[in-house]
């Protein structure tokens, strides 16, 4: 058992690591980044495995978990806070909407009208969008102002950024050979501008409901399960380009921002360390629980952000897990400036 605890405990402190080293350095390492959560876990089942026993190995489980605590307010929190709505508040919505069900990956027609529904119930002032197709004819009437940047031939998709106030200038930079994009909006909200990133970094491709991965865990099938882990290393190097194409914009950026989206990467990862930066996020400032914004079966996956200016206070955050419309969850953040 103890054997086990140490080789846990290698593979722990590798994953602390990960988010500091770019994955060009270590493209296959990185993969471990995803499962972190699980090894803290699994040192948990030792901690109190050794403590029961009156162990002194009982030390090294705890050492882990110290060192680790930081981690721990990225994958569950424990409380939430909310504070009081004033008029200076505006709220920020992202959503990865799935086309809008427009190829029905869902047994239902309905799809486009109960997003609709939803985002006109919350009511968000800003709101993000990732897989958006105009073609799936859900009217977003309510907002006056839009960035819309869309690609393809018959069927054009891409991301949006609707917003109640002014938008005076947007903008786009997809890098080629890349998937999906960043778009950006400058957004005035009364005497204060606010610029608005919609990322969508790079997919790694991994079905939501985890039958491909079942699959790959078949010993049989080894060439299978070296294409999937392949995949992701792939996708991290590529997602590892997207984020540093988007900090060095932001860097040259004047205006406080905001940045949403589906990143596709873990909270434990480089590339989230790389575009939060000195960002707050708003689910570690005022969420709760898992914060789940991927549908993933056995685990509550958290690939979705949105980070705020330190010069903005986080008054309240939701993650909308119920809301199965997509493969992804909406979450939404209450923000004010703090002047």
């Amino acid at each position: 058992m103890f054997g086990f605890n140490i080789a846990l405990t290698v593979l722990t402190f590798v994953a602390y690591a990960l988010p500091f080293l770019a994955p060009k350095l270590f493209p296959l390492l990185s993969v471990l980044t995803l499962i972190l959560p699980l090894f803290l876990i699994l040192n948990a089942f030792f901690f109190v495995y050794w403590l029961l026993q009156l162990k002194r190995q009982v030390i090294l489980s705890g050492l882990v978990l110290l060192l680790g605590i930081t981690f721990i307010n990225k994958f569950y929190k424990f409380s939430s806070r909310a504070l009081a709505e004033e008029e200076k508040d505006f709220t920020v919505m992202s959503y990865n909407v799935r086309l809008f069900n427009l190829f029905e990956w869902l047994p239902n027609e309905h799809v486009g009208d109960t997003i609709l529904s939803f985002i006109n119930d919350q009511n968000p002032d800003i709101i993000c969008l990732q897989e958006y197709s105009e073609s799936a004819k859900v009217n977003l009437r309510a907002y006056k102002y839009k960035a819309v940047f869309m690609e393809g031939k018959q069927i054009k998709t891409g991301q949006a950024i609707f917003s109640k106030y002014p938008i005076f200038n947007q903008g786009d930079f997809k890098i080629p050979d890349l998937g999906n994009n960043v778009v950006y909006a400058d957004i005035k909200k009364g005497k204060d501008t606010i610029r608005v990133y919609n990322i969508h970094l790079q997919s790694i491709k991994i079905s939501p409901d985890v039958n491909e991965i079942e699959s790959h865990v078949d010993a049989i099938d080894k060439s299978k399960s070296q294409q999937l882990f392949v995949r992701i290393r792939e996708a991290f190097k590529k997602q590892e380009k997207q984020a540093e194409k988007l900090v060095n914009h932001r860097k040259a950026c004047p205006y406080p921002v905001i940045i949403c989206g589906d990143m596709n990467n873990s909270a434990f990862s480089y590339i989230y360390r790389n575009i939060k930066g000195d960002l707050s996020d708003c689910f570690e400032e005022a969420g709760l629980g898992f914060g789940q914004t991927y549908r993933f079966k056995y685990y509550p996956a958290r690939i979705d952000y949105i980070f705020a200016d330190k010069r903005m206070k986080v008054k309240s955050f939701q993650s909308f897990s119920r809301f199965e419309n997509s493969d992804h969850f909406p979450i939404m953040t209450r923000l004010a400036f703090a002047n």
